[in-house]
This record gives C-alpha cells, sequence and structure tokens, in this order.
C-alpha cells in the first residue's frame, strides 16, 4: 500500500474505530511473516495518549510499517504507561511506548525488555526538552532564579517524570523537597489549579504547559528544558517475544527510526497526525509542542540511555517510589537497534554522532562510572 493510500485509510479508522488499528491481527508466533511476497505479518502494539508518542501511530498512519511488511493493529490509546504495561502482561499488545513506570514494573515481575527508544538522548546523559515550568499570575517564580521555588505549592504527578524534574530544579537551586509544597495534581487538571489558586506553579510535559498558559490569564512559562534530568521513554516488548521474534523486532524499530526521521524533518506534518490520533488535541497547540519532542526523538541505544535509566531509578528510589538497587543490565536489549543502526546509517544521520566512549557492543555491560565519565550532563 503506498504511503498516500495508507496516510488515507488509517485516517478514516481512527475516526470510525475509536483509535483502534483496522487490521484484526494478533500476537505472531514467529518473525518469518513478510518474506518473499508473503502476507505481512500481523503484530499488535500500544501507546499512551500524549503528544511524545505520537510516533507509533504516526509511523502505521504514513505507511513505513507496511515497508517493513509489518501489519500493525493498534490498541486504543493508553491513559497511562502503567496501562500500557499491565496490557503487555496481560498478552493483549506485542509492544508498548513506556517511561519511567518501566522501573516499577521490572521490579514487580514484569519480564519486560527495552529495545529502542521513543523519546530520549544517545549522545547526553539529560534531556528535558518536552519539560515546561508554568507559573501562576503573582506566583513570584523565576525560572532564572531557581532559588524562588522555596516555599512554593508546586504541582506535579508524584512518582512521574514531572515530579523528578521539579527535584532536578531543586538539587540545582541547593534545595530540599521539603522546602516546597508538592501537590499532586494530575496533567490534565494542573491547569484548573493553576486558576484556583491551588498551587503557585504547574510542572509537566507538553502539551500541558502550552494549554495551561493559553487556558489561565496571566499565567507564564518560566522555564522549559534545561538538561536539569534525563526525560526517557522506550519501546518494550517482553523477553519471550523478543527471543522467539528477533528479526520481528529490528524490523519494528526500522520503521520507528523511520518514523522519527520524517518527524525531525517535518515537525508541522508530525503535529497534524497528532491531531487525528489524540482526541481533542489543537492543532496549534501540537505544532508547537512538537518543536520540542522533535528534538528527543533519537531512537538509539547507547551508554547514555544505560545511565539515563539508572539516574531516574536512583532518584525514584530515594522517593520511596521504587526499591534501591534496580539493575538495569537486566533490562535494555541493545542487539536489535545497535544492528538497526549499523544497516541503515542514513536514518541517524542528521542525529548528532554517538559519543565513541559512550558506544555499545552486544556484550556491553553498564558501569555507573565509566558511563557519566562517556555521557555530558
Amino acid at each position: 500500500m503506498s504511503r498516500s493510500k495508507r496516510h488515507i485509510v488509517v485516517a478514516a479508522c481512527a475516526g470510525l474505530l475509536l483509535l483502534a488499528g483496522c487490521s484484526d491481527g494478533s500476537t505472531v508466533d514467529d518473525d518469518v511473516g513478510g518474506a518473499g511476497g508473503a502476507a505481512p505479518t500481523k503484530v499488535s502494539a500500544g501507546y499512551v495518549s500524549a503528544i511524545d508518542q505520537i510516533g507509533l501511530p504516526a509511523g502505521v498512519e504514513a505507511g513505513y510499517f507496511d515497508e517493513q511488511s509489518l501489519d500493525v493493529k493498534l490498541a486504543d490509546p493508553y491513559a497511562t504507561g502503567v496501562d500500557a504495561l499491565n496490557a503487555l502482561q496481560a498478552g493483549e499488545v506485542d509492544f508498548v511506548q513506556v517511561g519511567t513506570p518501566a522501573i516499577a514494573a521490572a521490579q514487580k515481575g514484569i519480564d519486560l525488555t527495552l529495545v529502542g527508544n521513543y523519546t530520549g538522548s544517545s549522545t547526553q546523559r539529560s534531556i528535558d526538552e518536552t519539560m515546561a515550568v508554568v507559573a501562576g499570575p503573582g506566583a513570584g517564580v523565576d525560572g532564572k532564579d531557581l532559588k524562588t521555588l522555596k516555599g512554593k505549592r508546586i504541582g506535579v504527578s508524584e512518582g512521574s517524570i514531572n515530579h523528578l524534574y521539579l527535584l532536578g530544579l531543586l538539587k540545582k537551586a541547593g534545595l530540599e523537597a521539603d522546602d516546597v509544597k508538592i501537590v499532586n495534581t494530575e496533567p490534565p487538571d494542573l491547569a484548573v489549579a493553576l486558576k484556583t489558586g491551588g498551587i503557585d506553579a504547574a510542572i509537566v510535559w507538553d502539551p500541558f504547559p502550552i494549554t495551561a498558559v493559553k487556558q489561565v490569564e496571566g499565567a507564564k512559562e518560566v522555564l522549559r528544558g534545561g538538561g536539569y534530568i534525563p526525560f526517557v521513554g522506550y519501546l518494550v516488548t517482553t523477553r519471550e517475544f523478543a527471543e522467539k521474534n528477533p528479526a520481528l523486532v529490528e524490523r519494528f524499530l526500522t520503521a520507528r527510526a523511520q518514523t522519527d526521521q520524517w518527524m525531525r524533518e517535518n515537525p508541522d506534518d508530525a503535529a497534524d497526525s497528532a491531531t487525528r490520533w489524540l482526541p481533542g488535541t489543537d492543532k496549534a497547540v501540537a505544532e508547537k509542542a512538537m518543536k520540542y519532542n522533535v528534538k528527543q526523538l533519537d531512537p538509539r541505544f547507547s551508554a547514555c540511555n544505560f545511565l539515563a535509566l539508572d539516574t531516574l531509578a536512583g532518584l525514584l528510589a530515594e522517593q520511596g517510589a521504587v526499591k534501591s538497587g534496580f539493575d538495569v543490565n537486566k533490562y535494555f536489549d541493545p542487539a536489535p537497534i545497535l544492528k538497526v543502526m549499523d544497516e541503515n546509517p542514513d536514518l541517524f544521520k542528521d542525529l548528532p554522532a554517538v559519543p565513541e566512549s559512550a558506544a555499545l557492543d552486544t556484550d556491553y555491560t553498564f558501569d555507573r562510572t565509566t558511563a557519566a565519565k562517556a555521557c555530558p550532563s
């Protein structure tokens, strides 16, 4: 199917089937489907309803999975990464896109494997361009002076990446978590909390900072990104699936790398796709958010990705959200994406080169001290 035709068909499906994929396929049993002119391999995948996760449905819509002879059925978008992981564990999907919730899920016994990135960086430890601080009118929060956070009521989702971003800001300012009042608030409710004065500032990922500024008179985005923490997001499957379907995993990752490059080169078109796959997404908001999102579209793996997850696991452990001693070596499977990187260098030519000291081979074992030297903060 041509890319333009696929675009039309999937868009129609999105409207008629509440964003479920058009195919009625189930999970696969092998990795040889689609070869030699055979029917495409059916595979199922899930994503969270968020702008930084649009790569999966956008890739289906644009036809990149078709090019890899994969017939991808998309689950309805999940509300959270926890919901996505529950679906993976239940065998409802073969792949999901998940960030920090993967740490707690792994510790609870889900035998998950991280095979690629949907957001993050393979050239540095910390990247957080999709995060922002929005201050309410008269809050007195200055992004250039982080000490102004002291004593303020800060809205975050406890245990999530925006909570960790706040901790990164406080550390930079020489403050402790007790120096602010954390108000546990779900992202869709942050604008209301700002408007009613329940919080002085909201910390959250796109598109919520953008919509909060639009919805709350006098609210301002006072800080964007800054490299305070690693913002991570992984393409996740089960270990059993990855071991049984190595060629399929490589094809899936190739399609995602093609999609990511297209999104980096065409952010407005990617934003247009987001309006079809994320219910209620405004085109202007999507376009603004996508300009930040594409800065984190790096599907490659390096020592920096191991270090990023290790860093976040440590921060979560300090807050009691996960157990200490999380071993990232148990969960990364770099072999499939390393093969994609080796066989398709043109898909990554617009990205900064991975530092030689951070480059991986399939036998890589993470060491925190060595990785920290290889990956600038």
